[in-house]
């Protein structure tokens, strides 16, 4: 009876010291990454916060800055925004087109650089020199490309038609064509090299397999191809489309939202609304509806992909 007892003694202190050493463990995981947490929560949910609470303020800087608590009229007030309007248009626009194009021309590049050809590598490599340009550089680069007078477009165009003239920035059309234009242009080859990496991983076997049953190079994408990069595009998709959500710096430094409001993206409406107008209460507003949306797309984009991964 007392070796039993002796026994289970012993056990219970095992048991008592195994859990301390967790208790512990658990304590210093936590203190390790209590560093980034307090600092993702200082950079990421207290601007959050302070937005939030801000939107609900009348806090406009030409007045002295005093804050005065307005309830939801800013959010009332966007519903005669006649300029929001335009904005939320060309959000929509830029954002469709651009996603649309970029699974289009992205997975056909990342195609092409599959390929097996002599200097594969180096065209890999230099690819991606669009992505690496700063949006800023790209955007100003752009603006004169596009200039009627000394631009690189209607050079080329007059080299065929003498007697071309054009100033695509002037007109709200080919504006935004050109605004959607340099954003592929830049983002493209990221889109194709990721889908690259996705391409590495289909085993060439499964191609050999549908050569000898009689498949087609346009069979084999659609029965082995798409299947293999199918999780990749979804999640790419996602990111780039919060991306072309939050971008304003291809507006900015090349049509400054012009012709008119034409080219305005939503976020450069709260950049000028917030640092040019100075009214911080109706851009945090404006702010809120963004992130708001973003959150919505999100949560579809990822039931979407579960539904899909069934």
């Amino acid at each position: 009876m007392v070796i039993e007892n002796s026994n289970y003694y012993s056990n219970y202190q095992r048991l008592e010291e195994n859990m301390s050493n967790k208790r512990n463990k658990i304590w210093i995981a936590w203190m390790l990454v209590a560093p980034v947490l307090i600092l993702r929560g200082f950079t990421t949910i207290y601007p959050i916060f302070t937005t939030f609470k801000n939107s609900f303020f009348d806090m406009s800087l030409l007045r002295g800055g005093e804050a005065k608590f307005i309830g939801t009229q800013n959010f009332i007030e966007m519903f005669t925004d006649e300029k929001l309007a335009t904005s939320i248009e060309f959000t929509a626009i830029f954002t469709i087109a651009s996603m649309i194009l970029h699974v289009v021309l992205g997975v056909g590049l990342a195609l092409m650089l599959n390929i097996k050809f002599r200097g594969r590598k180096f065209l890999r490599t230099i690819v991606l020199i669009p992505w690496a340009m700063p949006m800023v550089v790209a955007g100003l680069a752009a603006r004169w490309a596009f200039n009627d007078t000394y631009g690189l477009i209607n050079d080329l165009v007059r080299r065929i038609l003498p007697s071309f003239h054009y100033d695509w920035l002037i007109n709200e059309l080919s504006a935004r064509i050109a605004v959607i234009s340099v954003d592929l242009w830049k983002d493209v080859p990221f889109f194709a090299i990721l889908v690259l990496a996705a391409l590495q991983f289909i085993p060439s076997d499964l191609y050999e397999a549908a050569k000898i049953d009689g498949a087609g190079i346009i069979k084999s994408f659609f029965s082995i191809t798409l299947p293999g990069i199918k999780n990749t595009v979804l999640t790419l998709c996602i990111f780039f489309t919060m991306w072309r959500l939050t971008s304003f710096d291809v507006v900015y430094s090349m049509t400054s939202g012009g012709p008119g409001d034409s080219t305005t993206l939503l976020s450069y409406r709260i950049m000028t609304e917030a640092f040019t107008n100075l009214n911080l209460g109706y851009a945090s507003s404006l702010a809120v509806v963004l992130f708001a949306a973003m959150v919505v797309l999100t949560l579809i984009d990822v039931k979407y992909i579960k539904k899909i991964n069934k």
